[in-house]
């Protein structure tokens, strides 16, 4: 029997409040494939209908993130070797790879609120290549805070019918990190031609 995740963290939210929303957080941010996204959107809408705390919902959501997001980082710095190997030749892997060597902050920051499909990547690579941590944490603060506000106020916003824009979110994401790696893709293929162009002249 097929189990449907989001409607049970769902529940769990309901039920146990802020905390269990701190705790599913913290582990969407170690990798963990939960729908952090919705459930930012989802405490937002819950705030609204007075089911969730207006208060510790989202300071403790904050915390809980950023603390999956350091974590996560760690395991990166101290297993850079074994991830390598087990992530190397994946095709996610590669793109947040290339995303990462033009623009490791500007990555960090989008792949908190925006590009979420490769944050887990992101982070992963942001440990294993000895990026500063402190850079790593402003970069975190900065997109997890995007992140709630944009999606947590959308959520309160639209109330009862969250659910809407949660879906059309989801949809969004996937197009932007498309956009991003062909986008990427465009940016290296003209890098590379100038590149050679200049060679062959020098020839």
């Amino acid at each position: 029997m097929s189990i449907d995740i989001s409607s049970l963290v769902l529940n769990w939210m309901a039920t146990y409040g802020s905390p269990m929303v701190a705790g599913l957080l913290y582990l969407g941010g170690l990798g963990l494939p939960l729908p952090g996204t919705l459930l930012v959107i989802a405490s937002g809408a819950f705030i609204r209908q007075s089911m969730l705390d207006a208060v510790s919902t989202p300071i403790l959501g904050y915390l809980g993130t950023i603390a999956g997001d350091s974590s996560l980082y760690a395991i990166g710095f101290f297993a850079s070797g074994w991830i390598e190997r087990r992530f190397g030749q994946t095709a996610a892997w590669k793109n947040a790879h290339a995303l990462f060597e033009r623009r490791g902050g500007i990555a960090i920051f989008l792949t908190r609120w925006l590009l979420t499909a490769v944050a887990f990547p992101i982070t992963l690579i942001a440990g294993s290549s000895g990026y500063r941590f402190r850079k790593f944490f402003t970069f975190v603060l900065l997109g997890e805070f995007t992140w709630f506000a944009i999606y947590g106020g959308l959520g309160y916003a639209f109330g009862s019918q969250w659910e809407l824009i949660s879906d059309f979110i989801s949809d969004f994401s996937g197009f932007a990190l498309g956009a991003v790696v062909f986008g990427g893709g465009i940016y290296l293929l003209v890098k590379f031609g100038k590149k050679s162009n200049i060679v062959n002249q020098s020839e």
